[in-house]
Parts: structure tokens; sequence; C-alpha cells
């Protein structure tokens, strides 16, 4: 993500996607975790990554 974020190319759907792909293996760790702390942290992971999704937004 960092990689393609400090590129000087145009990458706004990459990053849509790599974003996308993050989403899902926070879903999968949260589906997976039975574990109350863990789980805490998937919902930290989703609320961070919504913000990321809307910078995103405003860029693409």
């Amino acid at each position: 993500f960092l990689k393609t974020l400090k590129s000087d190319e145009s990458n706004g759907k990459k990053l849509g996607f790599i974003t996308q792909e993050i989403g899902r293996e926070i879903n999968t760790t949260g589906s997976k975790a039975n574990f109350a702390p863990m789980q805490q942290n998937v919902v930290l992971m989703k609320d961070e990554l919504e913000k990321i999704k809307e910078q995103l937004l405003n860029v693409l």
C-alpha cells in the first residue's frame, strides 16, 4: 500500500483495490478471532480502513 502510495504514477484505482483486499483480510481475521480484545482491534481496524477509503474517494 505504502509503496503504491509513494509512487509518482496515478494509482487511485490500484489503491482502491488494495484497500478492498485489506478489508477482506480484516474480515477474515475478525471471523476467526475468538478473543475479545482481538475482536475489538478488528473493529478499530475497520474504522481506520473506512477513513482511508474516504480519503481515497477524495483523491479519485
